[in-house]
């Protein structure tokens, strides 16, 4: 890709892009309706603000707004730049393109320079002092094309795509909707009830919480404001999969009510293995099953330059890290450092690390 490229919006995500297409040579032009927004975006390199009146040709234009208003955006760069190709980036596709069909000021000619695309990245801070250029590697990134997309606009996605480092994907607009209610959306909704249930919790019991809370109410401190306009967008396909997550709660609860009832035991052995079963179909590193890994935890003590120590040993031995995940020891200046690596080399690595001084934990 040459350039130029034009962000409209410059958040998380369009500040990201714009600093992953600078370091690659690229051109980038930023708008956003928030003048400190992209004032911060162009501060941290993300490229140069297109200021008011003035003329731009760019090869594209990504609109990364919030999805109520993605439509109307795309619309206008369509009809502003029309030697472009528009596309957008918003977590949900289906109802931004049927709003793009159904928009009078735009001929097929225009929408056949249209494609919707999601890159599966970001984190749960916002806005474009959380950016990083490299928030798009290895991730997938859904191109959505449509029956008029042309192959030029199709083209131009996937190479933003690959400069920028990530998987790229096919999908329709109703399959990836489908999709992201499950992978996405719910689990956002699960894990901001659950957190919700630490409202009033006393701090005494907080104090115990260890990284299992820690894990599932991670996303739950995601901006409020988005995800009111993304689960609005995709309402009518997340609310059947919470159709189905309400029968399994009603089903706990009846058999909790009753624990020592007949089969009450081997129904919460069922609902576990379900889970076991789900939660393996997950893919692991380049796509491996989960279990394919060993794990090992690794007591550290809490002060500089541990970590770093730890991990140069391992790699002193030869022994390549699949995965790596931080703990701490609540109340005690102790860390733990869980540890997958290839099942046969866990023992391997068990007695280095023993033999150096390292408290492995079994």
């Amino acid at each position: 890709m040459s350039g130029p490229v034009l962000i409209i919006g410059t958040g998380l995500l369009g500040a990201s892009i714009g600093l992953g297409l600078r370091a690659r040579g690229i051109e980038v032009l930023l708008s956003d309706l928030s003048p400190s927004a992209q004032a911060v975006a162009q501060d941290i390199g993300a490229g140069r603000v297109l200021e008011a009146g003035q003329a731009a040709t760019p090869q594209l234009v990504v609109v990364a707004s919030p999805p109520d208003v993605t439509a109307r955006l795309v619309s206008q760069s369509l009809r502003d730049y029309p030697a472009a190709v528009v596309i957008d980036i918003a977590s949900v596709k289906a109802s931004v393109l049927a709003e793009l069909q159904q928009d009078q000021s735009l001929g097929p000619a225009e929408l056949a320079r249209y494609i919707g695309t999601h890159p599966m990245a970001g984190r749960e801070k916002a806005g474009p002092v959380a950016a990083r250029g490299e928030l798009f590697t290895s991730m997938p990134w859904v191109l959505c094309p449509h029956e008029l997309t042309d192959a030029k606009a199709l083209k131009t996605a996937q190479a933003l795509a690959i400069d920028l480092g990530a998987v790229v994907s096919r999908m329709s607009v109703e399959e990836h909707d489908q999709s992201v209610a499950l992978i996405s959306h719910l689990p956002q909704v699960m894990s901001s009830l659950l957190a919700s249930r630490l409202q009033d919790t006393e701090p005494h019991a907080l104090a115990l919480a260890g990284q299992g809370l820690r894990d599932v109410t991670r996303i739950a401190a995601s901006d409020p404001s988005l995800w009111v306009q993304i689960l609005g967008a995709n309402a009518s396909r997340l609310v059947k999969i919470l159709y189905g997550v309400r029968e399994d709660l009603n089903r706990l609860i009846g058999t909790l009510e009753e624990p020592e009832a007949a089969g009450a035991r081997l129904d919460l052995a069922q609902l576990m293995s379900e889970g076991n079963a789900g939660q393996a179909r997950i893919p692991g590193k380049h796509g491996a099953p989960p279990q394919s890994y060993a794990w090992l935890t690794v007591l550290v003590d809490d002060r500089p330059g541990q970590i770093a120590q730890l991990l140069t040993e391992i790699g002193a031995v030869g022994i390549n890290l699949e995965d790596l995940r931080l703990d701490h020891s609540s109340g005690q200046d102790k860390g733990m450092v869980e540890i997958s690596v290839l099942p046969s080399r866990r023992q391997e690595l068990i007695d280095y690390l023993d033999s150096h001084g390292w408290k492995v934990l079994q």
